[in-house]
């Protein structure tokens, strides 16, 4: 067989390769994202059984610690609504009401229902109008 061609098939055989790996790549890392939801959304068209994550502020006072597990509501950024969050786990030093937090799990009968060491809290922001005006 001519060298030219052999390099030529080689090329085509490497580069279609390449294709697909990088096809199967975006279509994995699409597919195995977590939608992340306020709990408005949350509480408007939650699938029983499916992965969110849940971002929002603690509701001032509905911290509770029992056992193992901390329970606690969180609500949207603007406006009221709020889900009762299930968590147990590692929970961060900033972690306290008001503060805004993101956590992974699934809603079960009403209730938020976290993964195990889900929890981030956002740190507030040094640059926010309410800390300018300082």
């Amino acid at each position: 067989m001519d060298p030219s061609r052999k390099r030529k098939i080689r090329l085509v055989v490497a580069l279609s390769t390449a294709l697909f790996l990088a096809t199967a790549l975006i279509y994995t890392s699409f597919n195995a994202s977590t939608e992340a939801k306020t709990p408005s959304q949350l509480v408007q068209d939650a699938d029983s059984g499916r992965s969110y994550e849940l971002t929002g502020k603690v509701v001032e006072g509905s911290v509770d610690r029992q056992g193992d597990e901390l329970r606690f509501r969180v609500r949207d950024r603007e406006g009221s609504a709020s889900v009762p969050v299930v968590y147990s786990g590692v929970v961060p030093d900033p972690f306290r009401d008001g503060r805004e937090v993101i956590v992974s799990g699934q809603m079960r009968d009403g209730t938020f229902a976290a993964e195990r060491d889900s929890l981030v809290t956002k740190c507030p922001s040094k640059f926010t109008k309410d800390r300018q005006e300082s």
